[in-house]
């Protein structure tokens, strides 16, 4: 069904948008420049990440609420509880010696935690040992490649300290941040770039090997809070704090979490990617939306808290959600480069041969693909629910700046918003 074709410019909307009255002025108000500012003031200091319950998530989710009350929406804040989020508190320390010289290691560059580790406070050193040796008491285990779990398990049962396994890294040479994941061991896990991991093994063929760790990781039990604003648009919108009929009209969930992995203690994590990007480009569609369109849609935006926690607000919140909603999720719309990723759950046939439709009318090429993100919990709650993805570049790292961020794509991801709620709306020659 999704067809490919060239990206828009940031500029010009495509003729085919024509056939649609009204769609076409409606998709050149579509402001880069607003977008922009919304992921720069989403990565800001002030806001550290934005990891769920912690004071910079909170204080985005209020300034959130803020805009989509600027917009005219009625706004809910809707608090919930998550557990078991991996926190650090302070930076991992990992050095090793052959006896000759000492060599300090780079977190998030040449090491990082595993979300499977036990928490080890302060720095320990021990003997490195291979995998198979007979007394793993008090050291450091040095698991084969592909084999780190059965390591962790005789480490376990072997009283060591704990396992150092290879890791690869990002493009950019980071290990990407995650907050959530499998049950922990009861031994410290450290992941070691794979070049390391490999010249650890040389060393300790040819010496011995000690090894000095730590991982001050604990998890936590986090507040998190969703923010929903209802925008019922139309014919009987609300406008300028006058409450009128509601509209009728279909109902449509714009979503995108607005959470990041937070930052390390000693490095920043702007999460301008992942997921300020889809933030800036729901909260233009809407604003385009209430501006725009004369037919009725009964819109709901929500801004996802948790999403990096196991899509945890989703998971919340989909239960809550009328049985005839449809649902477009957007995470990542940062970097374009030939088409947009969709995901479609549910019973979605109707919802994605519309963002087929939205696709040409916009010019994005659209491609099925895995989005592993907030639409799998309404799907899995029943709800027609898609997720569109446009790329993310350094992705949960240091390296996740607004300067990645593209204007172009952020416009070809409001415009296909917008697109897809007008066609929704049966606005049709």
């Amino acid at each position: 069904m999704l067809r490919m074709s060239s990206p828009p410019s940031a500029s010009a909307a495509p003729p085919e948008a024509a056939e649609v009255p009204g769609l076409m002025a409606a998709l050149e108000q579509v402001s880069a420049g607003r977008m922009l500012d919304c992921v720069t003031e989403l990565a800001a200091d002030r806001y550290a990440g934005r990891r769920v319950g912690t004071p910079g998530g909170r204080a985005a989710a209020s300034w959130l609420a803020g805009r989509l009350r600027a917009l005219g929406a009625e706004v809910r804040l809707d608090p919930f509880d998550v557990a078991e989020v991996r926190e650090l508190y302070r930076t991992p320390v990992l050095r090793w010696s052959d006896g000759r010289q000492t060599r300090p290691l780079e977190h998030r560059r040449d090491f990082v935690e595993h979300l499977t580790s036990a928490e080890l406070p302060d720095p320990r050193s021990a003997p490195l040992v291979d995998a198979g040796t007979a007394d793993l008491g008090g050291c450091w285990v040095l698991a084969p490649a592909g084999e780190w779990e059965q390591a962790c398990r005789r480490a376990e049962a072997g009283g060591a300290l704990g396992v150092l396994t290879a890791r690869g890294t990002d493009d950019g040479g980071w290990m990407p941040k995650m907050i959530a994941g499998p049950a922990r061991h009861a031994v410290a896990v450290i992941g070691v770039r794979a070049d390391l991991h490999r010249r650890l093994a040389d060393a300790l063929a040819a010496n011995e090997v000690t090894v000095t760790a730590s991982v001050p990781l604990r998890a936590v039990a986090a507040g998190a809070v969703n923010v929903h604003g209802h925008l019922p648009l139309g014919q009987g919108v609300r406008r300028e704090g006058v409450e009128q009929e509601a509209a009728g009209g279909p109902r449509v969930l714009l979503t995108a979490h607005f959470d990041g992995v937070g930052d390390d203690p000693e490095r920043r994590l702007p999460a301008a990617a992942d997921n300020a990007s889809g933030v800036a480009a729901v909260l233009e569609a809407a604003r385009v939306l209430a501006a725009t369109l004369t037919v009725p849609v009964d819109l709901r935006v929500s801004f996802l808290d948790a999403e990096e926690a196991g899509a945890r607000g989703s998971a919340h919140h989909a239960p809550a959600v009328a049985p005839d909603t449809q649902v477009v999720n957007l995470d990542g719309a940062a970097r374009l480069h030939q088409a947009a990723a969709v995901e479609a759950g549910g019973p979605a046939h109707a919802l994605l041969a519309v963002l087929d439709r939205a696709g040409r009318r916009t010019g994005v090429a659209l491609r099925a693909g895995a989005m592993a993100s907030d639409n799998r919990r309404y799907a899995a709650a029943g709800l027609a629910a898609i997720g569109v993805g446009m790329g993310m570049p350094g992705y949960q790292t240091p390296a996740e700046t607004p300067d990645r961020v593209e204007a172009a794509t952020l416009v070809t991801a409001a415009r296909l918003l917008v697109a897809t709620v007008w066609l929704l709306a049966g606005t049709r020659p």
